[in-house]
Order: C-alpha cells, then sequence, then structure tokens
C-alpha cells in the first residue's frame, strides 16, 4: 500500500502596492490629496468649503468604497468608457461583406492591429506568426499533446511539474520573451472527424460484420467524444534582443533563434510538441472561435489540403462576418460567448490536478488560456522586495493605529517573505493571469454554460469574475495570438495580475 503523500503547491499572492486602507499608491496619494485640499478649504473660508467639500468628498467616497476589490470611482469610469465606445459604435462590427469601409477586413477590437505572417522554417515547412503591430510583439503558435496525470505515476507527474515550472523560471533569462498562454480549446465533436478518420482506413473488401461495427461505432461516438487541442503560444518582443534588430525580417530571424531552445524545453513537462502551427492552422483556429459551426469544415480543410488551406484560410476571413459586444456576452456570427477572469488564486495548496475539472470536455465550447509573463532576473529582485516592504509598511500602519493584525495580512506577509527569499536562491517570479470563454450556438443554453463553467472553477479553487463591458477583450484573450490584456491596458490598473515564484 503507497502512502506516500502527493506533492502541493502554492504560494500565489494578488500584487500589491504600498498604500493606506488597501489601495494602492495612487488612489493613496489621490484621497491624501482631496482630504488636504478639503482642510485648507476650510481653514480658509467655511463659505468655499460648501463648494469644495463635496467634490472631495466623492472623490474620497468614490476611492475608498470598494465592492468586490472594485472602487467605486474604477467602475464608475468603466461604465462611462463602455457608453462613450458604443455612442461611438466600437462595440458593433461588420466585415467586408456588410461593410463597405476601408479597413473592412480586419479583425475587430484588440485584434484589429494583428498582421498574420507565413515564415520558412528552413526545412521545407512554414509557421505562423502573429505579429502585433502596436505592441511589436511576434507570437508563435506550438500544437501540443498532453499527457494525462490521472493513470500516470504521481513520481512522474511531479517531475513534469518541477520540469514545468523550471521551463517558466528560465524564460527570465530570455530577454525577448514577453508572455507565454498556454490555451486548452474543448467542444463537443459532432462526428465528422473520427467518420472521416474510420472511413478513409476501411478496406473496401473487409469483412462485411467488421464493417457494421465500425460504423455502429462511429454512429454512437458524438455522443461521448469531444475535440480536444492545447496550444502553447510563445510571444516575442524581438526589439528587446541585444542584437538591436530594427527590421521585421530580423525580428523574424530573432524568433526563429529562440524558438528550438523554448520547443525543446517542452519535452519533459508532461507534454509532446506535435509541430508549430502553420498560417493557415492560426487563421482555421481564430475562424472557427468565431464561427463554432464552421468547426468541422476547418478541420477536413486543414487535414485534406494544405495548399487550399493556406488559400482559403487567410487573417482576412479568420474574423467574423458581423459582431455585437453587450455589457455581458459577444455575439459572433449567430454563436453567443461569456468570459471571465481569475480573481482569487487558491489560497490553500493544491495538487497538480487542480485544473483537471475546469479544463475537461462539457456540453459547450470553451477556452481555458493561462498567460504567464515572467520578469527578469532584475526586475524579479526589485519586484519581490517592493512586496516585501508594501507587506512591512501596512505591518507598521496597524502597529501606529493599535490594530491588531488579521489572519489574511499575517499569511499574506509571510507569503512576500518566503517569495523574496526564494527568488534570492534562484527561484523564478512571473504574473500569472486566467482567462475562461464559453460558447454556445442558442442564447437560451447561456444560463446553463455559465453555471458549468462556475461550478468547475469552485471546484478547482478557483474564483471567476466575469468581465463586464469588457467580453469582446475576453473572447480575444483566449485565443492563442498572442493577446495579453494587461499589457494593453496597465495604465488603466491589472485587476487580473499575480505573482508567483517558479522553482
Amino acid at each position: 500500500m503507497n502512502t506516500h503523500e502527493p506533492p502541493t503547491y502554492g504560494g500565489w499572492r494578488r500584487a500589491r502596492a504600498v498604500g493606506l486602507f488597501g489601495l494602492g499608491l495612487g488612489q493613496t496619494m489621490t484621497v491624501l490629496a482631496a482630504t488636504t485640499v478639503a482642510l485648507i478649504t476650510a481653514s480658509v473660508s467655511a463659505a468655499r468649503l460648501l463648494v469644495v467639500g463635496p467634490l472631495c468628498l466623492v472623490v474620497i467616497v468614490g476611492n475608498l468604497a470598494q465592492w468586490d476589490g472594485v472602487t467605486v470611482a474604477q467602475a464608475l469610469v468603466q461604465r462611462l468608457r463602455w457608453t462613450v465606445g458604443n455612442a461611438r459604435g466600437r462595440t458593433t462590427y461588420r466585415g467586408a461583406v456588410l461593410s463597405a469601409e476601408r479597413h473592412a477586413w480586419q479583425l475587430p477590437g484588440v485584434l484589429a492591429p494583428t498582421v498574420l505572417l507565413s515564415v520558412d522554417d528552413g526545412q521545407g515547412d512554414g509557421y505562423g506568426v502573429v505579429w502585433h503591430r502596436r505592441l511589436r510583439t511576434m507570437t508563435v503558435t506550438l500544437h501540443c499533446a498532453a499527457q494525462s496525470t490521472w493513470l500516470a505515476d504521481p513520481d512522474a507527474a511531479a517531475a513534469w511539474v518541477y520540469t514545468w515550472g523550471g521551463w517558466l523560471a528560465g524564460l527570465g533569462r530570455v530577454p525577448t520573451v514577453r508572455w507565454v498562454a498556454i490555451t486548452v480549446d474543448t467542444a463537443p465533436d459532432s462526428g465528422t472527424r473520427l467518420a472521416d478518420y474510420i472511413a478513409a482506413r476501411i478496406a473496401p473488401d473487409g469483412p462485411p460484420a467488421a464493417v457494421q461495427i465500425l460504423q455502429q461505432l462511429v454512429a454512437a461516438a458524438p455522443q461521448a467524444a469531444a475535440d480536444v487541442h492545447t496550444n502553447v503560444s510563445i510571444t516575442f518582443e524581438p526589439a528587446l534582443s541585444p542584437a538591436r534588430p530594427r527590421t521585421v525580417q530580423n525580428w523574424l530571424g530573432e524568433v526563429d533563434r529562440a524558438l528550438p531552445g523554448l520547443q525543446d524545453g517542452l519535452t519533459g513537462c508532461g507534454l509532446t510538441v506535435l509541430g508549430r502551427a502553420s498560417a493557415a492552422e492560426i487563421a482555421g483556429i481564430v475562424r472557427r472561435c468565431f464561427d463554432p459551426t464552421a468547426r468541422a469544415d476547418v478541420t477536413r480543410l486543414l487535414a485534406a489540403d494544405t495548399a487550399a488551406a493556406a488559400e482559403l484560410l487567410d487573417w482576412g476571413s479568420a474574423g467574423p462576418v458581423a459582431a455585437q459586444e453587450y455589457p455581458d456576452r459577444y455575439e459572433h456570427d449567430g454563436a453567443t460567448s461569456i468570459s471571465w477572469a481569475w480573481q482569487d488564486a487558491p489560497r490553500q495548496p493544491v495538487t497538480h490536478h487542480v485544473l483537471a475539472r475546469l479544463l475537461a470536455p462539457g456540453d459547450h465550447a470553451k477556452r481555458v488560456t493561462l498567460l504567464y509573463r515572467p520578469l527578469s532576473t532584475a526586475r524579479a529582485a526589485a519586484e519581490v522586495e517592493q512586496q516585501v516592504n508594501a507587506a512591512q509598511f501596512r505591518a507598521a500602519y496597524r502597529r501606529a493605529r493599535k490594530l491588531d493584525p488579521t489572519a489574511r495580512d499575517v499569511a499574506d506577509h509571510e507569503q512576500a517573505v518566503q517569495a523574496a527569499r526564494e527568488e534570492a536562491l534562484g527561484a523564478g517570479v512571473g504574473h500569472v493571469s486566467l482567462w475562461v470563454t464559453t460558447t454556445v450556438l442558442d442564447e437560451d443554453e447561456l444560463g446553463r454554460a455559465v453555471a458549468d463553467i462556475e461550478s468547475r472553477a469552485e471546484t478547482s479553487k478557483l474564483r471567476l469574475r466575469r468581465l463586464w463591458r469588457s467580453q469582446a477583450a475576453g473572447f480575444a484573450a483566449t485565443l492563442p495570438v498572442g493577446i495579453c490584456l494587461p499589457a494593453l491596458a496597465k495604465h488603466l490598473g491589472d485587476t487580473s495580475r499575480w505573482s508567483t515564484k517558479t522553482d
């Protein structure tokens, strides 16, 4: 009888800045400034305080009052931005079939600045690169087959996790790598892929009884089959290379040189790298996400004829014909999607298969993306020291006010100190985000799909937050095309950023 306890993992914590009342530095300074203005006005003129006081009170309450980690000021700003964008038509998209605009074939929303390039790897094969012209990043997607941990030896699973942690820690020493996204795309299989696979392999002169059995199995398979794809998307910023490349061609050269080592490093992480996704395959992934009814057709096209797929599946045709964003959902080509972001990480130590329930196939199509943004060695040291200083500041503030520390404050301080200690011993540090999108063809199924995702998240010890008024952006974040919402909106604050250590 094996009494060996399975290893557990943890240590995730929200990155917190130095501030009062649980606020960030900027919000704290805003509250103090409003308080100072009110006090100075009161000392000068009581009549003027009647005018200035209410404004200062609104600023103070707007920054102090919070609900579910979001201040009133942040909620009002987001609602205002949504109202202005909706009034200007930025929540509606029409493709070239329905619009005569100059740039009608651009993809909607945050995907608009992207361009799909096809690169020759020098061995007769090509792979696709998604170039984000605004961020100057280039993303390469690797097709992977994940090995199941349910039937694997516990020691082997622990070795996979350890190797994966080492691979993530090593990213901080590759200056051109900005972030890595692991996307698991699952959907109920209509049965066409299995039917095509079996039909192409049945011998014409085979025994009739055997052929009949195979046909019966194919007919029954869609009730239990699932279409599962695992992709690892590595995003580079070639301009950060010490070689200082200045042209797109030189940028692609930097990406091509860095890829082999990163690709080979995934071998011991419980993944089998099947190859780099071609430009047609990336366009096909985006196309079937926007139009789930085309999933079987895209799969058949990619499997049947590479030349035809390259001709028919390009970046211009990958987007939706029409899309409409609402505060609580995103409608595109007859389908409806809802997206969530990671709100709370597991607070207790968890096992390696904690996300298995969330990633497992269900009755509805869904995509789960885990985004990891590594920090360089210098930035990692500064980050963990900043977190320790912030925790010590909060502790000193509580002592000055003669307040007893809460259990969460004590645990947060211990985790910050432990992360700094382990970083000093060579561990890597990075920011982690998680994004989930589910898609249904019938709006009547939305409630059931939402309940399914949220129950899976509870089982996985996660807490998700619906991306109100950011559904289109959340949808794009779960596509393997290198979209990092914190990088695109860092000036608005990052509510989904977490810091973690990787040994």
